[in-house]
């Protein structure tokens, strides 16, 4: 009986919320294409695309890939989202998107960290 209750309290309180999506962020290595895992991603809720009142809503998420280099959040509302990927011998990588989908996948290449530059290692002009 609880599980009723609780099923039927689920589906009417879905449109208070407007649409939902349930997002997927697969991260991967941009040479050789393999997923890195352990990489904290960091999602920030940025607006929705219907009015809605987040007091009371989980708003950004932080957590780390598996070991596919995938990470899966709650259904949050449909809108903009920025999305942060910082994961050791990468380059941090960082950017907005739109959730428009039920059920949306984004994959996120990293780079190779860019080498250092040194004023001292340049050669000196006579």
């Amino acid at each position: 009986m609880r599980k009723v209750v609780l099923a039927v309290l689920l589906t009417l309180s879905a449109p208070l919320f407007g649409e939902g999506t349930r997002l997927t962020v697969q991260v991967n290595s941009i040479d050789t294409g393999r997923p890195v895992d352990r990489a904290s991603v960091i999602i920030r809720f940025r607006h929705g695309l219907n009015p809605v009142k987040m007091k009371k809503m989980i708003t950004s998420w932080e957590t780390k890939t598996s070991q596919q280099g995938s990470v899966t959040i709650p259904e949050i509302p449909m809108g903009e989202v920025t999305i942060q990927v910082i994961a050791q011998h990468y380059q941090t990588f960082g950017d907005v998107y739109e959730l428009t989908m039920p059920e949306q996948t984004i994959a996120i290449k990293l780079n190779p960290p860019q080498p250092q530059y040194s004023e001292d290692a340049q050669p000196k002009k006579k």
